[in-house]
């Protein structure tokens, strides 16, 4: 008998030790005027002790929401057998639905969803949960759009992020926006600078559009600014957006700015991002040991 309530006792600690994802989970914007719908990575013994934690912030792409990288990008199988084989510390990763907006503010001002993240939904995120509150701890990431949007947002507040990690970001040179498909065009930057919707040429670089652009980022910024964050990115051969990320690569080593970049074989699919996600959660842990 005695035996058995010790198999019972271990086998309720195993159970309870283990990690936990909470999908799509919600926050009142008060600046957007609505809810914020978030899911969370949450590591092995999280519940069951009472210590603070480094925090990833990872991105979903066009047209997915906060579930996404849960149920597409494996990201709990992932991320389990990374921390179980001592590859990389225990991390609590935030997965934000970034409704399409490309993690930007809307230029008439009336959809400031940048502002929402940084003012709203981090401050609320690290005080609901036992998050390390250093810019050493605090990495962003992301895939495509996202991916963009990680990069783009760490770069710019660069005393918040300490790392950044983007898979096939949506990064593209400003010859390659200028020749955009008008369709294509409009359907994705329309969504930030709807005074950009059926324009040509540089009538396209509007204010929106520039700011969306890691490349002039990166060449516009002080380098001593953009050395402080640690930086990943990757992108596959065969994708779309190989020119924009290949394009980074070369403006960073221009500046002389520390990077990682890998060019893989692969495409703009899951298949691509699902063997991204352990580089980067292993490059962003790394820089959190450093």
């Amino acid at each position: 008998m005695r035996n058995l309530v010790l198999i019972v006792l271990v086998v309720t600690s195993f159970a309870t030790a283990q990690s936990k994802v909470i999908e799509s989970l919600t926050m009142t914007s008060k600046l957007l005027n609505t809810q914020i719908k978030y899911s969370v990575y949450l590591p092995e013994n999280y519940e069951k002790s009472n210590q603070n934690f480094p925090v990833v912030y990872l991105l979903n792409g066009l047209f997915g929401n906060e579930t996404d990288w849960i149920k597409q990008g494996d990201l709990k199988q992932i991320t389990d057998s990374l921390i179980k084989r001592d590859e990389i510390i225990p991390m609590v990763i935030i997965m934000p639905d970034g409704d399409d907006r490309l993690y930007m503010n809307k230029e008439d001002e009336t959809y400031p969803y940048e502002d929402m993240i940084i003012t709203e939904f981090i401050p609320f995120v690290e005080q609901k949960y036992r998050i390390k509150s250093e810019k050493k701890f605090r990495a962003i990431s992301g895939l495509s759009m996202g991916g963009a949007g990680s990069l783009r947002l760490a770069l710019k507040y660069d005393s918040l992020f300490g790392a950044c990690a983007g898979f096939s970001s949506g990064i593209s040179t400003e010859e390659e926006i200028l020749s955009e498909d008008q369709e294509s065009f409009d359907s994705y930057f329309g969504r930030i600078s709807p005074s950009a919707i059926g324009s040509k040429g540089n009538d396209r670089l509007t204010p929106a559009v520039k700011a969306y652009d890691v490349l002039r980022l990166v060449n516009s910024k002080d380098p001593d600014r953009l050395k402080t964050v640690h930086i990943y990115f990757d992108c596959g051969d065969d994708d779309f957006l190989t020119i924009g990320n290949s394009q980074l690569h070369i403006d960073l080593t221009k500046k002389a700015i520390p990077h990682e970049f890998r060019m893989r074989d692969g495409n703009h699919d899951w298949e691509f991002w699902r063997e991204s996600l352990p580089s980067g959660l292993l490059f962003i842990s790394q820089t959190m040991l450093n």
